[in-house]
């Protein structure tokens, strides 16, 4: 426990060296704070606090994927309406948090002599920050980025994603290479794997994977050269291997799941109507969902009528929100306005702020081992993969506690009732891969984009910004248009307009 206090003790120290370090000249490489420690921040970084989760992760993507609905105008996603600062959120935080905390351990670890493999999982954590940084935005600032004090360089240029993306992937193979088994100098410092190097260097191959299936539209010779890299490699073996952020609900506020702090704050969310229709017969219907307590309803004594447990698990009782309405447009649709009619994040389950934050689960990648083997028969069998990628999916669950275990024999009777249909491969693996990705909505966006899977009928909500169409990324910060306008419109002029329907140059028609 002492230890635990001192790692969080330090991730406030490195915070407060983050926040501002221009106008206070400090130099955060040349404080002697732990190497190990900066991991740990980085890591809690990169899971995010309530501020993007909340904007980002949830109010847009979710919304967009059709994971989440709401009637709350705020909830722009839901509508395909603009509001920049929570469009710019991710962009806003990390560059400020997770950005400038890895490219400092990175420097560290060099000036310190420190063991390859220390470098080797930072550069893995590295790749991984940047990944959902471009794929959400596009060109963003890469190679100058994080330099303000180690290199002077304040106005970073924003790079080429295709750049981007040709270093991420030279940096995981060297990464990977690295790696042995073992355990490394971060021990448990590390919050995601102890520091175990099998774990990171199978964890890099399958980012490796996820980032080679990026390429499949723009460059598919490429596509499969980095997924046969990936697999030759070793990737992830089983939910032993997933890669998440175990989190703590204490007293200090430093180690809390930013998703979870978003459920405190906010009851407006609502399951989808699409996501609710796709979990019929299934058994994680009512792990992730559930219904509210309270129905919405008085008795005769003016006092709110309340469900009991077993009626907010009841799987007969699930309803889902349609996208793109608010209240008035629901009391039209439907003839009434009570939202607490239709099924929530179970608040049973999932929706505290101790729960897991999940960057990439074993689940993924059977998914995208299946699809490597539709499209270039790589990996063996696809109905293997397939079936082990439902069968994780549904496992993994218990990582939320006990209530989320879910019996062989459900899952048995799951894949026996919705078999593998090689006729209609691609579609249903991805669709599967959109269910597991429920709240890594980072992740839901970018393989949607991918693949076009699942199939989601867009809204038109008035005055939407899209003209009824799908975002295709989220938009940069309005604080660069005056602070670093000529990076800042050479992105413009390179990528398309800053708007929600211009797409990332991975992401092509």
């Amino acid at each position: 426990m002492k230890k635990i206090r001192y790692i969080l003790l330090m991730i406030f120290i490195i915070s407060a060296c983050d926040r501002g370090f221009d106008e206070i000249n400090i130099d955060p490489t040349k404080h002697r704070v732990l190497a190990t420690s900066k991991l740990t921040s980085t890591q809690l970084f990169t899971s995010g606090e309530r501020y993007e989760n909340w904007r980002a992760n949830l109010i847009y993507q979710s919304t967009m994927m059709q994971h989440f609905a709401t009637t709350a105008g705020y909830w722009a996603g839901d509508k395909y309406t603009w509001n920049r600062g929570y469009a710019s959120s991710l962009i806003d935080r990390y560059y400020t948090t997770a950005v400038k905390t890895i490219e400092d351990l990175l420097v560290q670890l060099e000036e310190d002599g420190e063991p390859e493999e220390m470098k080797a999982i930072a550069r893995i954590m590295r790749v991984f920050i940047y990944s959902r940084l471009t794929d959400l935005y596009g060109d963003v600032p890469y190679s100058e980025a994080g330099k303000a004090v180690i290199e002077g360089i304040f106005t970073p240029k924003y790079d080429p994603q295709s750049e981007i993306y040709a270093d991420m992937l030279k940096e995981l193979e060297e990464s990977t290479a690295i790696l042995s088994d073992g355990t490394s100098g971060y021990g448990d410092a590390d919050l995601m794997f102890q520091g175990d190097m099998g774990k990171w260097r199978r964890f890099g191959y399958s980012m490796m994977m996820r980032l080679g299936f990026r390429l499949i539209k723009v460059d598919p010779a490429a596509s499969k050269e980095w997924v046969t890299k990936a697999i030759n490699g070793g990737v992830m073996e089983s939910n032993a291997d997933i890669a998440f952020i175990p989190h703590t609900a204490g007293p200090e506020g430093v180690n809390k799941n930013g998703i979870g702090e978003t459920f405190t704050a906010d009851a407006s969310m609502r399951m989808s109507k699409t996501f609710i229709d796709f979990l019929q017969g299934d058994p994680r219907l009512t792990v992730l969902g559930s219904l509210p307590e309270d129905t919405g309803e008085k008795n005769a004594n003016d006092e709110p009528i309340l469900r009991t447990e077993e009626e907010r698990l009841d799987p007969d009782m699930q309803k889902g929100l349609p996208n793109g309405l608010d209240l008035e447009m629901l009391e039209e649709m439907t003839g009434e306005k009570n939202i607490q009619a239709y099924t929530e994040p179970n608040r049973l389950l999932i929706t505290g702020e101790d729960a897991p934050m999940f960057f990439q689960t074993y689940a993924e990648v059977e998914f995208m081992l299946a699809e490597a083997g539709v499209r270039w028969g790589l990996a063996g069998d696809p109905e293997a993969h397939y079936n082990a990628g439902v069968r994780a999916a549904m496992k993994m669950l218990e990582l939320y506690g006990s209530a989320g275990a879910i019996s062989d024999g459900d899952i048995d009777d799951y894949l026996m009732a919705n078999p593998y249909d090689p006729a209609n491969a691609l579609e249903q693996i991805n669709t599967q891969y959109w269910a597991a990705t429920f709240l890594n909505e980072y992740e839901s966006f970018a393989n949607w984009r991918r693949t076009g899977f699942p199939v989601l009928v867009p809204v038109n909500y008035p005055g939407n910004v899209t003209g009824g169409t799908i975002p295709r990324r989220l938009t940069y910060a309005e604080s660069d248009q005056s602070n670093n306008p000529e990076n800042y419109q050479a992105a413009i002029d390179r990528q398309g307009p800053d708007e929600l329907t211009t797409r990332v140059w991975w992401d092509v028609e």
